[in-house]
């Protein structure tokens, strides 16, 4: 079977596996390197969020991961790629993330607005709920940050039109995310984005495919049953015909059992819903022409199972490139 993609943020639990805990990035990357192939997993977009909180979800951390990322890449048995998840209110070091696309750095970039309106205390409180998680501010503090942020969303919409054009000059897949509602479908046609990652409704789904944009939703929560956020279920999706590919979202043995759960429940054949964690992403990445099928030209990235049941117990063994990177026994 051709290979299967991720598209991830579960990498994370290497590097925090609990809170108040921090291992070394060549450890953590090592161990998500090793948990990737065993799982059959063969092309891995390290999705790291450019955004406008201080700490892990900072600039600093951004530059960190990439420089660790190219460093030890060579040494990977899976192919890894650089997938910036940019907030658009993180207007500093605008030129910083332009100078990356432009040197091939970054392969894919995903364009974000998690900032929410204070006038909607709903959307506010539920980001302040991470919030708290992630950084220690006290009340005022956090007032006066998120107040402060508000004032950049006019600079952080004109870096948003600069960065998705030199991403389509770059050749830089770019992607939305979280999208809801037709307005979000309309201005990321206009920017150019070519994946929709996890959009939050039926409606919006559908107008992404009809713009000619590539729908994505989680494997984990087509193998669950439904969202772990109230989002659109990925069955009822299938069934809609409005999601083209999976990704391993926060759990790497989804992504191979999804295809399975798929076909077990009617939603497609088999060998159509194996294109959503292999062909399909590949073309929307901008891999179509080397990657996600077993032809003449393209990689042999390999998968030899024992049973087509759906168990990673039945994967034997990994290809990556026609070499041998993981085998069972």
């Amino acid at each position: 079977m051709p290979t299967c993609s991720g598209i991830p943020a579960f990498w994370i639990s290497s590097l925090k596996p609990r809170a108040g805990t921090t291992f070394p990035l060549d450890l953590a990357l090592a161990a998500n390197d090793a948990s990737l192939i065993a799982n059959g997993i063969t092309t891995f977009y390290y999705s790291i969020t450019d955004g406008f909180e201080p700490g892990p979800r900072s600039r600093d951390t951004v530059r960190e991961l990439l420089l660790a990322l190219e460093a030890l890449s060579p040494r990977f048995s899976c192919q890894a790629r650089v997938h910036i998840r940019h907030e658009r209110v993180n207007t500093e070091l605008h030129e910083e993330l332009m100078g990356w696309l432009a040197d091939g750095r970054v392969h894919m970039l995903s364009l974000n607005d998690h900032l929410p309106e204070l006038d909607n205390p709903a959307a506010t409180e539920r980001y302040l709920a991470g919030l708290r998680r992630r950084v220690t501010m006290d009340a005022a503090e956090t007032q006066r940050f998120l107040e402060g942020l508000q004032n950049r969303r006019d600079l952080g919409d004109r870096q948003t039109g600069e960065l998705a054009r030199q991403a389509r000059q770059a050749g830089v897949s770019l992607s939305s995310h979280d999208d809801h509602g037709l307005d979000d479908v309309e201005r990321n046609r206009v920017l150019g984005t070519s994946i929709a990652e996890f959009p939050m409704d039926a409606e919006t789904a559908s107008a992404s495919r009809e713009a000619g944009v590539a729908v994505l939703m989680g494997a984990p929560n087509l193998v669950r049953g439904g969202s772990h956020v109230g989002a659109i279920s990925v069955r009822d999706a299938i069934t809609g015909n409005l999601v083209d590919i999976l990704c391993s979202d926060y759990h790497y043995p989804s992504l191979f059992r999804a295809p399975f759960v798929a076909a077990e429940h009617d939603l497609l054949p088999l060998e159509e819903a194996w294109k959503m964690v292999s062909e399909n992403p590949a073309k929307a990445a901008g891999l179509g022409a080397s990657k996600g099928q077993i032809a003449p030209g393209f990689d042999a990235d390999l998968l030899l199972l024992s049973e087509l049941d759906g168990s990673p117990l039945s994967l034997q063994s990994t290809l990556v490139g026609g070499r041998l990177v993981f085998r069972r026994g």
